[in-house]
């Protein structure tokens, strides 16, 4: 294909590093950003590794003056893959309400202030608009309240989005990934300091953090989720809603009859064709 331009949030590590570097072995101009990019140098050795490039922007995606700084100079974008987020545990009652607000702000508002800024491009391309959830986002689990929400948030804005994107050409396609081997599992504290302060809830918050390991051995790597998410951009006819393996496939057909979201984007789209 000719070079098309991604931009990628969240790169430093995990999913949004191995997207990176898969979009640009797939013959993508990749702009891959972080908060800090003194934290670039694992993605730049991977890509030297791998005999690929990669533009490294810096983004906060919490800032709109940021987000205006990293986009503004773009002639051309044709997709746009939202992966950067925050993990966290806790319950309501441990938490203040500025603690959930903080989470909503970098997996919610986060991912609006970077669509917006992109929107203008991607309907010039009629390109692609990708954002990773979890299954978090399908499936309510403990402990996981604020950061649940913000992806129960994110999927149904996108769900909302999609037929009215493509009336301009854009496609709109949410990705959920369940357990990865990434360090992202480790930024939501230590399980001792959280069950200590747990309260009332640490025999619960216990029970919870202690299943977490018998679900990481089956983990899939995010090279492997990586690679969906650049299949997901360069499908002829991209679902809405990808799981990134069988695992979270059977965990969200618990709850979605509409597997892939095609039932809904139909029913919807017909509203506004």
């Amino acid at each position: 294909m000719s070079t098309k331009t991604v931009l990628i949030t969240g790169t430093s590590s995990g999913i949004g590093l191995a997207t990176a570097i898969a979009a640009a072995r797939s013959g993508w101009h990749v702009i891959a950003t972080m908060r800090d990019t003194t934290r670039a140098d694992a993605l730049l050795a991977t890509a030297r590794a791998a005999g690929v490039s990669v533009e490294v922007r810096s983004l906060d995606v919490t800032d709109p003056v940021s987000v205006a700084a990293c986009i503004d100079g773009l002639t051309d974008l044709h997709a746009l893959v939202n992966n950067a987020g925050t993990g966290h545990v806790g319950t309501l009652e441990q938490e203040s309400i500025e603690d959930v607000r903080a989470v909503m702000e970098v997996n919610f508002f986060g991912v609006l202030h970077v669509t917006k800024a992109a929107l203008p491009l991607l309907r010039a391309s009629k390109g692609r608009l990708v954002t990773v959830t979890s299954i978090g986002g399908v499936v309510g689990q403990p402990f996981s309240e604020a950061y649940c929400a913000a992806k129960f948030a994110v999927e149904g804005f996108m769900e909302s989005l999609a037929p009215v994107a493509s009336t301009t050409g854009v496609s709109v396609s949410v990705v959920e990934p369940g357990a990865v081997a990434s360090e992202f599992s480790g930024n939501v504290g230590g399980r001792d300091t959280l069950v200590n302060g747990a309260g009332p809830y640490a025999p619960a918050l216990a029970a919870y953090q202690d299943r977490a390991p018998k679900a990481f051995p089956t983990a899939q790597t995010p090279q492997d989720a990586a690679e969906r998410i650049v299949a997901l951009l360069e499908s002829d006819e991209p679902a809405f809603r990808v799981q990134t393996s069988d695992a979270a496939h059977e965990f969200t057909a618990v709850k979605l009859a509409d597997g892939d979201g095609s039932s809904v984007q139909a029913m919807t789209g017909a509203w506004v064709a």
